[in-house]
């Protein structure tokens, strides 16, 4: 296994330890009402929006493939040249 694995799985472990030690009610006010619920389902509902956010914002941007073929095209004298015989000597 690989080391990122290894720390994908030890810190689930650690979630899930620190999720079950800790679910003893709560007040949680909202608007004008105060409900009592569980310190499990708060940490656990705030983890799953953190890693929803997280993965919207890390995820890479689109981009386009073909933007260097357009400006290949509009470059004047841009013809693709053959390689030396120098370069070909480098090369291998």
């Amino acid at each position: 296994m690989s080391a990122k694995t290894i720390s994908i799985i030890i810190l689930t472990a650690l979630l899930t330890i620190f999720l079950m030690v800790n679910t003893e009610p709560v007040d949680f006010d909202f608007l004008v009402t105060t409900l009592p619920v569980s310190k499990l389902l708060v940490i656990g509902i705030c983890i799953i929006i953190g890693f929803i956010i997280g993965f919207v914002v890390g995820r890479p941007r689109k981009t386009v493939s073909s933007y260097d073929d357009e400006i290949e095209r509009h470059q004047p004298g841009s013809n693709k040249k053959e390689l030396s015989d120098e370069d070909r000597d480098y090369i291998s």
